[in-house]
């Protein structure tokens, strides 16, 4: 298993190395202090997950996230941030990311996150996944919702599985050989289908 790790914190990512092995007794490593030394890593290497940190010196959290969705597009993603606020942590997964691991979680939650999103999930904390309080809801946005009695075609259900995975619509598209409109539309279909607006939603 190849793991990256992106975090400007020398003593966190040795704390990851030492708790990862439990994972894979093979687990080999790369590391970045910064977005731009880990987008210098060929995505070639073959990573399987990248653990980033939201917050970093000199990039916004959401721009670093889906920058390194866009050129890790092969590995699971998954933030690991000190961030606890749902409606970010909702965020972070419709940018792209395969789960939120907030630091204060402890080694069995953050192993057992990992191997939910290595398994081909998505983890959210459990406070993330409460409905929002009206305080903390954004404006509404007119989404029609659908007809109780919609239901999916296999492939618009492949294609939300693979986008609740936290793949790009463009991964989307390549593996399953259709257009990037075509997932746009089979989306928006599953989320009205759902009841729901978007990707973390879906989750």
């Amino acid at each position: 298993m190849r793991i990256l790790l992106v975090d400007d914190h020398d003593l966190f990512r040795e704390g990851l190395k030492y708790l990862l092995p439990v994972l894979d007794n093979k687990v080999q490593y790369a590391e970045a202090r910064d977005l731009e030394s880990a987008l210098q890593l060929d995505p070639g290497m073959g990573f399987d997950l990248v653990l980033l940190d939201l917050y970093m010196p000199g990039v916004d959290g959401m721009q670093a996230l889906s920058r390194c969705r866009e050129h890790f597009e092969s590995a699971s993603l998954v933030v690991v941030s000190g961030e606890e606020d749902s409606r970010i942590i909702r965020d972070a997964i419709e940018h792209g990311a395969a789960g939120f691991i907030p630091k204060s979680s402890s080694r069995d939650v953050l192993v057992s996150a990992l191997r939910v999103v290595l398994g081909g999930g998505t983890y959210l904390p459990d406070h993330a996944l409460k409905p929002l309080s009206v305080v903390e809801l954004p404006q509404p946005a007119e989404v029609p919702v659908s007809d109780t009695g919609q239901t999916l075609s296999r492939r618009q259900f492949a294609v939300l599985m693979k986008a609740i995975q936290g793949k790009s619509n463009k991964t989307i598209a390549k593996e399953l050989e259709i257009s990037d409109h075509t997932v746009k539309a089979h989306l928006s279909l599953a989320f009205r289908c759902l009841g729901v607006q978007n990707r973390a939603e879906a989750v």
